[in-house]
C-alpha cells in the first residue's frame, strides 16, 4: 500500500495555492464596512445591556458613529439598522472583535473602549452587565485592564 503522506502534502500545497492566488479577496472598502458594522454592533449591544435611557444612548451612538467614521446622520442611521440586525444574529462578541483586533491600531481600540464607556455612563450609573461587556471586549482586543480603567476614568471625568 502506498504511503498517503505525499498525497496529503500535495493536496495541502494545492489548497494553499488556491487560497493564496485564486480565492476571492476582500477589498479595502468591504473591510472598512465590516469594521463599521462591527463597531456599531458592539455599541448597540451596550445600549441593550440596560434599557434605561435607550433614546439617549441611541442618540449618542449616532453621534459616535458620525464622528468616528465621518458619516452623515443618514449613513449613521443606516449603519445602526444593519448593526442591530447583525447583533441579533451574532452568537458571541468574537464575531465582531476579531475584525477590529486585526485592523484597528491600539489607539483606535482604546477609542472604541472609551466609546463603550460613554454609552454605559449616559444614565450616570454603571451596571454590572455594562462593565462586563467593556471588560469582555477589551480582553478580546488584548487591551490591558489598567488601560481599560484609565479609559473609564477619562470618560467619567469628562
Amino acid at each position: 500500500m502506498a504511503d498517503p503522506k505525499p498525497f496529503m502534502t500535495m493536496l495541502e500545497k494545492i489548497k494553499h495555492f488556491f487560497e493564496k492566488h485564486i480565492a476571492p479577496t476582500e477589498s479595502d472598502g468591504d473591510i472598512d464596512e465590516k469594521l463599521k458594522v462591527a463597531s456599531a454592533a458592539l455599541f448597540m449591544d451596550m445600549m441593550h445591556t440596560k434599557e434605561t435611557c435607550a433614546n439617549k444612548k441611541q442618540h449618542l451612538i449616532l453621534i459616535l458613529l458620525e464622528n468616528t467614521f465621518c458619516l452623515t446622520e443618514e449613513q449613521a442611521s443606516a449603519l445602526i439598522e444593519i448593526a442591530e440586525h447583525k447583533r441579533e444574529q451574532a452568537t458571541d462578541y468574537f464575531e465582531f472583535t476579531h475584525l477590529i483586533c486585526d485592523a484597528f491600531t491600539r489607539d483606535q481600540k482604546i477609542q472604541l473602549i472609551e466609546s463603550l464607556w460613554k454609552i454605559a455612563f449616559v444614565d450616570n450609573e454603571l451596571g454590572v452587565d455594562e462593565e462586563y461587556l467593556v471588560d469582555k471586549v477589551a480582553r478580546l482586543l488584548f487591551i490591558p485592564h489598567i488601560e481599560v480603567l484609565q479609559a473609564r476614568n477619562r470618560v467619567r471625568a469628562a
